[in-house]
């Protein structure tokens, strides 16, 4: 009797997982200081980065002013506002931090206290008031070290990191390169981007396919990948069969455009994806390269207003990965349109140098209208 090799069983499928710690992409935990001197430091800190990342806070209660913020007796979550700013406190029941990560999706950094919570990676302070010595396993991956005045590398912490030599050490008190290297941290934590081109239509009223019509020399499939690869490492066809080109094939099936962008970032959550449609014979890298230099990574998206100029053009756009979250709680409320997802959320939105570079070529009189563009000498990009 042959024997079949034992495999582990897989209940669930390899999906790809984003980077992400307890509460969100990137995360540093601080501690090694009295907790009203870390708080100190935050307050500093969020004040110096000058308001153009968006930084969360997280603490544990402290209740020092003996007041009591208690939820009113009943209720499981309160809101509030709070006229600068708006509160939500509810229960604790089964918080976990698959929770925290939707409530952190908008943040670009999470600065944690680390003598309550664990984090990604830390920073460390060396402090008389709070010493390190028993909280040396939530040290994984340091990436600074703060000496307040006088204060010294002690020996157990040289022994418990041993690539403590390529760890940067600044003074607590100097806060202009401890805001440099915050900033240097979030710009060097921007997503990669990658580039799709949505190319799956049925090309209905074209009664052809769209993307093998060659207004440029070649297919203008080619065309857009190839304009994308100027701006991305790795650039995929949203279509499927398509010799000679990376394809992601759409997982979530039914939903135009915004099935195939979905798919995207199911293959890797981790990637900005710059996403452009195939019918765009006009569409100049120009106009794609203003959009790259453009890029707000610290908005859902950055778009172009549409050639109208009433609402944000959706298959032009660069999606951070907080898009996908916030995508499938769409879908999950019964909506498939990425311009709603646009309108509705947080974007960077632009006005394009030229919005008639958006005329798409839908239909064959549109089709024979951009070829005779494109064969005029004075039309050719």
């Amino acid at each position: 009797m042959i024997t079949k090799p034992n495999k582990p069983h897989q209940k669930h499928a390899p999906l790809v997982r984003p980077n992400l710690g307890d509460f969100g992409k990137n995360e540093l935990g601080i501690l090694g200081a009295p907790c009203g001197v870390i708080r100190g430091l935050v307050a500093r800190w969020l004040l110096l980065l000058d308001g153009k990342w968006k930084v969360a806070y997280v603490d544990a209660d402290h209740r020092e002013d003996g007041l009591s913020d208690d939820l009113l007796e009943g209720a499981s979550l309160q809101y509030t506002d709070k006229i600068s700013h708006k509160r939500i406190d509810f229960k604790q029941e089964n918080i976990t931090h698959l929770s925290n990560r939707i409530l952190f999706n908008n943040q670009d950094l999470v600065l944690i206290n680390g003598n309550h919570f664990n984090a990604k990676k830390q920073i460390v302070i060396i402090h008389p008031g709070k010493p390190l010595d028993e909280k040396l396993e939530k040290l994984t991956d340091v990436v600074l070290i703060l000496l307040s005045e006088h204060a010294r590398i002690p020996e157990f912490l040289e022994a418990h990191l041993p690539d403590i030599k390529n760890i940067p050490v600044l003074a607590l008190h100097d806060e202009a390169r401890i805001i440099s290297f915050l900033t240097i941290f979030l710009n060097e934590a921007v997503a990669p981007l990658s580039g799709l081109v949505l190319a799956g239509g049925k090309s209905t009223r074209m009664l052809t396919d769209k993307g093998s019509i060659a207004y440029h020399g070649i297919t203008q499939r080619a065309y857009m990948f190839e304009m994308l690869g100027r701006f991305c490492a790795h650039v995929y066809l949203s279509d499927k069969g398509q010799n000679g080109f990376e394809t992601i094939e759409d997982t979530f099936t039914g939903l135009g455009p915004f099935g195939g962008i979905l798919s995207a970032m199911q293959r890797n959550p981790n990637a900005a994806w710059l996403t452009v449609a195939c019918d765009l014979p006009y569409l100049k890298p120009d106009t794609i390269d203003y959009l790259v230099k453009h890029r707000n990574p610290s908005k859902l998206a950055t778009a172009f207003l549409d050639s109208d100029s009433k609402f944000p053009e959706p298959l032009i756009t660069i999606w951070e990965p907080r898009a996908y979250p916030v995508m499938l709680q769409f879908l999950a409320q019964g909506y498939s349109c990425p311009r709603k997802v646009l309108i509705n959320s947080d974007i960077e939105l632009l006005t394009a140098p030229d919005v008639s570079e958006f005329r798409n070529a839908n239909s064959p009189e549109e089709r024979d209208e951009a070829l005779r563009f494109f064969k005029s000498e004075n039309h050719s990009f």
